[in-house]
This record gives structure tokens, C-alpha cells and sequence, in this order.
């Protein structure tokens, strides 16, 4: 088994702080820009960073669905961590300072033991690019949110 890596980001024209607080609100701002790949979202403790239990099945193809119960840590420096209890899912999300000190970058690194084998193969293979394009959406939604 191998560890797979996805990563997306997006430039955002807002305040790094305001940025990092709609990523950070799960119970408002970020049930409105999950894209269509993410179904049965349902905040189940929490509701706003550290200390938030929020599930979901990401459909990332048609036969690929994947049930997640995230708890989400804040470590500091404007990043949240959500780690999956039904796997070895880990979400990472940054919000810093954009290019020039103008507006904020946001990112979003995604890791997971992925299978052995020749299934193994095709997941470290294609899985970073379809996740990355899902994340790559909800990041383009937050934006649109966020710059009215």
C-alpha cells in the first residue's frame, strides 16, 4: 500500500481570515458550496471548526463512493485537518496570504493509503486527479461565494 496525494487550490479576492472562517463553518458556508459529488452531508457535532463531526459520501465516480465521518482539528495558522474515522482519509486545508499580499490563496491536500496491486496502480494513477477536480469545484464555489 501506498500513500496517495491529491492537492487543489484556488485564489480567492478575500480576506484570508474571512476565508478561513467560511472553510471553517460547516454548518453554513460550507453546505453551500460542496459540489454535486458530495451527498448525505449532515453536521453531527460541532458546527464550526475544532470539535466538528460532519459526515458524507463522496461519489467521485459513478461506481466509487465513499462514506467519510470527519473530525476536524484546527492546528493552527489558519489550517483544518479532517480526518475520516472510516479510513485513512485525510484532508488538510490552508488559507494564506495570496499572491502580493492580495486577497487569500486556499488549498486543500487530500492523503490515503491507497490499495496494493494493480488496483493500486490505477487509484495513485487517476483517484488525485478526479479528487483534485472535485476539491478544485467546491474551491471555485467558496470563491463565488465569497466574492459576491
Amino acid at each position: 500500500m501506498a500513500q496517495v496525494e491529491a492537492t487543489a487550490r484556488r485564489d480567492i479576492a478575500a480576506d484570508p481570515d474571512d476565508v478561513f472562517a467560511a472553510l471553517a463553518d460547516y454548518g453554513g458556508v460550507r453546505a453551500r458550496v460542496l459540489p454535486g459529488q458530495y451527498g448525505e452531508y449532515e453536521v453531527r457535532e460541532g458546527g464550526r471548526g475544532r470539535g466538528t463531526l460532519v459526515h458524507w459520501r463522496l461519489q467521485a465516480t459513478s461506481k466509487r463512493v465513499r462514506d467519510c465521518l470527519m473530525e476536524v482539528d484546527e492546528p493552527g495558522g489558519r489550517r483544518l485537518v479532517e480526518r475520516d474515522r472510516n479510513s485513512t482519509m485525510v484532508n488538510t486545508w490552508t488559507v494564506a496570504p495570496g499572491p502580493g499580499g492580495r486577497g487569500a490563496r486556499a488549498a486543500v491536500t487530500t492523503t490515503w493509503q491507497g490499495a496494493g496491486g494493480i488496483g493500486g496502480f490505477f487509484e495513485r494513477t487517476f483517484a488525485p486527479r478526479g479528487l483534485a477536480r472535485i476539491h478544485g469545484e467546491l474551491l471555485a464555489n467558496l470563491a463565488a461565494e465569497l466574492e459576491g
